[in-house]
């Protein structure tokens, strides 16, 4: 059995199972993306909420995982060499685990997931969260209209953009993959939670509302969003 008290972080939140994926998360759209991962994969995993609103995020313990104070975070015993691996970084976790069990980033398709990736973590993730920001949350009290305005016009071409890759297709990079994983989780906020989908142009789309409804519909996906539980 691996030991993991090395790394502060288990000092607040102990291991039940130390042998399995440690995830420090909160089923936000960035923190579910591994939650379903880890579920699609069919690997053990030991999940401990990161409570924002304790400001579990800035605790010394997490920060010792991830300077950057964002989830989600893990920690894998079995590591490459059989060593542990401390990993912070939804997207950068989400290749670890796909080359670690070799799925859902096929070798025929690698490059095409990966940007596809990197799209939801430079632009989606960003510019989604910002709209959310200022219609959703306090950026709602501010009079001035252009930061809103920017964010929104962005949202919408991001929107776009997938709607026209995903013409004709089931999944963005042709299989399904971690892209899928990425990208849906964030329309769902989009839509679900920040309430600013129809802001975006979302009625005038057809493929990619199909689409995150066909994400919604997976068992494991169904599982991961609503892990770890508040």
């Amino acid at each position: 059995m691996t030991d993991l008290s090395a790394f502060p972080i288990t000092r607040r939140w102990p291991p039940r199972t130390p042998g399995a994926i440690q995830l420090y998360s909160l089923n936000t759209p960035n923190g579910v993306k591994v939650s379903i991962a880890l579920e699609e994969m069919g690997l053990p995993y030991d999940a401990h909420l990161v409570d924002f609103e304790t400001k579990d995020q800035l605790s010394p313990e997490f920060l010792s995982l991830n300077p950057n104070n964002k989830i989600p975070a893990i920690i894998d015993p079995e590591g490459p060499g059989g060593k542990p691996l401390p990993l912070f970084e939804s997207g950068a976790i989400l290749i670890y685990l796909a080359e670690k069990t070799g799925r859902l980033l096929p070798e025929d398709r690698r490059y095409e997931v990966l940007q596809w990736l990197m799209f939801q973590m430079g632009g989606v993730g960003p510019m989604f969260g910002q709209l959310g920001f200022f219609h959703h949350f306090a950026g709602k009290e501010i009079e001035d209209p252009r930061p809103k305005e920017r964010y929104r016009a962005e949202a919408e071409r991001l929107l776009k953009v997938l709607e026209g890759a995903m013409e004709g297709r089931e999944w963005i990079a042709g299989d399904y993959s971690i892209a899928d994983i990425a990208i849906c989780p964030w329309l769902r906020a989009l839509r679900d939670f920040y309430k600013a989908a129809d802001l975006a142009g979302w009625g005038g789309l057809t493929a990619v509302p199909a689409w995150l409804e066909r994400f919604l519909d997976r068992p494991a996906v169904q599982r991961g969003l609503t892990i770890p539980s508040r």
